[in-house]
């Protein structure tokens, strides 16, 4: 979900030939296998490892955190023996949400999977773009090294919890077609240690939690589909939440979904009809003039969150690599009132609608 539909629209269509590539397609009733399912999937269209979190400094100011690596399958000839053919695209973002910033720092990159520089690798998570990379061990913990211009990270990522498998056992459906749907698992309550620059700073340790996804598609959305709000929160007793909705072009719900995962490993999955987004504030880009729901209350159930963002401007402009422009940023959240997690939320399609 969420920017490989831009993605796809942005690159491939640059790149296709007169013949359709047969992408390999979603269905359900497909059993996720690991740690195959960790790896690439380079038969499907498109595909990312996404990972959002909150950091905490030595003197207790709060940071947030994306990293998200981007696998693309091009129109091109698989079968051209020549390392130069743009046969499949690795593209990354990185950003840093510090509220003594104001804004956003943040860095993309875009190549060609060859010569070893740039490159998704089947069997494990095992990405590498120029001098980013993100590699899963053999005991599931994480290494995530980003060196940009603007700032810098070099993480690890331990796992705390099993995999949630979202949607059923990870078939994770995006609209009323079957066909419109991904392959979905997503890694909460990361513990994080590591380190954080900002261009002209020093290394800061820091410390915190971070959530990962992981998803791989070939079917694009809905043509009525205008953009998608979503959510995945680390909560404080130890549960998870992730949330989605579509939006229609006229500004109706096309699509919804929820996932619910108690301490003890209770899931709950909600329905569309159970899963709201209501607008509480909104925050207008002076860049370019999008009016973003900063401030949501998300309703799952008969449950009411409040999400609050760490600060209003996480506007990331992703023109160079994938397209689009969209809000993604770290928010706390409160259940009754009360601080109940911290996560991170993303908005798309508020600067334009989707062109599908």
């Amino acid at each position: 979900m969420r920017l490989v539909l831009m993605l796809v629209l942005a690159l491939l269509g640059a790149t296709l030939q007169a013949a359709t590539p047969d992408f390999a397609p979603v269905t359900p009733g497909r059993a996720l296998t690991f740690p195959a399912d960790f790896g690439a999937h380079p038969d499907f269209r498109t595909e990312w490892w996404y990972v959002t979190g909150w950091l905490n400094t030595p003197d207790g100011k709060p940071l947030g955190f994306q990293v998200t690596f981007f696998r693309s399958r091009t129109g091109n000839d698989s079968d051209n023996p020549s390392a130069f053919a743009a046969k499949q695209l690795i593209i990354g973002h990185a950003a840093l949400s510090d509220p003594a910033v104001g804004h956003l720092v943040h860095d993309q990159r875009i190549a060609r999977q060859s010569f070893g520089l740039a490159y998704a690798r089947t069997g494990t998570t095992d990405v590498k773009l120029d001098d980013w990379s993100m590699v899963r061990e053999t005991n599931g913990r994480y290494r995530v090294n980003v060196h940009a211009g603007q700032l810098a990270f070099d993480l690890s990522l331990s796992p705390t919890q099993p995999m949630l498998l979202e949607g059923e056992a990870g078939y994770s459906q995006k609209g009323p077609q079957p066909g419109h749907a991904s392959y979905y698992y997503s890694e909460p309550q990361l513990q994080v240690q590591g380190e954080v620059a900002r261009a002209g700073g020093p290394a800061r340790k820091v410390t915190g939690s971070a959530w990962l996804d992981h998803e791989w598609s070939s079917q694009v959305l809905d043509t009525n589909a205008a953009g998608w709000d979503w959510v995945g929160a680390n909560l404080d007793d130890g549960s998870a939440l992730m949330a989605f909705q579509i939006r229609a072009k006229d500004g109706g719900k096309l699509w919804a979904h929820a996932t619910y995962r108690e301490r003890d490993g209770r899931t709950t999955q909600y329905k569309a009809d159970q899963v709201g987004f209501t607008p509480q504030s909104r925050w207008t880009s002076p860049r370019t003039g999008a009016a973003y729901p900063v401030a949501t209350r998300l309703t799952t159930g008969a449950t009411q969150w409040t999400l609050v963002p760490l600060q209003p401007d996480q506007e990331l402009d992703s023109r160079r690599s994938t397209g689009a422009v969209y809000w993604e940023g770290a928010v706390k959240l409160e259940r009754d009132g009360q601080q109940a997690g911290r996560g991170y939320l993303e908005l798309t399609g508020y600067v334009q609608p989707m062109h599908l």
